[in-house]
C-alpha cells in the first residue's frame, strides 16, 4: 500500500541540509519525507542495477504525486523512476537546458543524460513529451524515432518569443492528458541558479510563470525539481535555495 506525500526530499549529496526552502514555518513536519540515499554506490550520473533496486525499495511506500526534490542534475534519472509509478496515460513536461535523450554510454545503464529517451522507450503510458529549453542543434542529434513523440520548444525559439507569446504557448497547451512536470534548474541563467551542468537563459520569473500556468491549467500527477550544485564547490547555493522556495510555494498554492 503506497502513501501520498506532499514533499519528498531525496538526500543524495547532503546539499538540501544546507538550504532553507523546506523550513518554511507554514510547512508541517509531517508534510515532508526525507529519502536517505547519500553516498549510494552506482547512483551518481548513472544508475546501476544495485542502485536501481535500492532506490525502488526506498520509494516503494510512496505514490508519484506530490513534489519531489531530487538533488543535482546528476540524479535527474530519478524522474524516470518516479514515472514508472504512474498508472494512467500521461504527458511529461520537462524544463531543462539539455535534451536528456542521449543513448546510454555504458551497458544500457539509466543515466541523467538519457532518462527522457529511456522513458519514451520503456513506458507505454507516456504518450508525449514537451521538452522546453535545450538548443536546436542538440535536439536535432537525438534519435528521429524518439522525436516523433516530442514537442520541442528550443532555447533559440524562446529567445525570439515575447513574454506574451510564451505565456500563450503554455496557456493553450491542451489538457487532454494528465501531466507530470519535471524541472531542472540548469534551464535558468547563471544569474538565477548555480548548477553542476551548463545553463540556459531563462529567468526564474519566467520559469515560475510557466510552471504556475501548468499547475493551474493541467491535471498534474506529480512534479520533481533538480539542478542543485556540488555542495563542495558551490558559491551560488542561495540562488538555488530561492528557486526551490519559489517552486515549492507555487506547488503549495495550487494544491492547498
Amino acid at each position: 500500500m503506497t502513501k501520498k506525500e506532499d514533499i519528498i526530499i531525496m538526500n543524495f549529496s547532503g546539499i538540501y541540509k544546507e538550504q532553507q526552502f523546506w523550513q518554511n514555518g507554514e510547512i508541517q513536519r509531517e508534510e515532508i519525507s526525507w529519502v536517505e540515499v547519500q553516498e549510494l554506490p552506482g547512483s551518481n550520473c548513472y544508475c546501476d542495477g544495485d542502485a536501481m533496486e535500492t532506490l525502488r525499495q526506498k520509494l516503494e511506500e510512496f505514490d508519484a504525486d506530490g513534489i519531489h526534490f531530487i538533488d543535482s542534475g546528476n540524479y535527474h534519472y530519478m524522474s524516470r523512476i518516479w514515472l514508472e509509478k504512474l498508472n494512467t496515460p500521461f504527458r511529461l513536461v520537462v524544463f531543462d537546458n539539455h535534451t536528456d535523450m542521449q543513448p546510454p554510454a555504458f551497458g544500457g545503464l539509466l543515466s541523467c543524460g538519457g532518462w527522457v529517451a529511456a522513458s519514451l522507450e520503456e513506458l507505454p503510458l507516456l504518450k508525449e513529451v514537451l521538452l522546453v529549453g535545450p538548443d536546436q542543434e542538440a535536439f536535432d542529434q537525438t534519435e528521429p524515432v524518439l522525436r516523433e513523440k516530442v514537442r520541442f520548444l528550443s532555447r533559440e525559439k524562446l529567445g525570439e518569443m515575447t513574454l506574451e507569446e510564451k505565456v500563450s504557448f503554455f496557456e493553450e497547451l491542451t489538457a487532454e492528458l494528465p501531466t507530470y512536470l519535471s524541472v531542472d534548474k540548469d534551464v535558468l541563467c547563471p544569474e538565477e541558479a548555480s548548477t553542476t551542468w551548463s545553463q540556459g537563459e531563462m529567468t526564474l520569473e519566467e520559469l515560475c510563470e510557466f510552471v504556475k500556468i501548468l499547475l493551474e491549467k493541467q491535471d498534474i500527477l506529480g512534479m520533481d525539481v533538480c539542478g542543485e550544485c556540488d555542495p563542495d564547490a558551490c558559491e551560488g547555493d542561495h540562488l538555488n535555495d530561492l528557486a526551490n522556495r519559489k517552486l515549492l510555494e507555487l506547488w503549495r498554492k495550487t494544491n492547498y
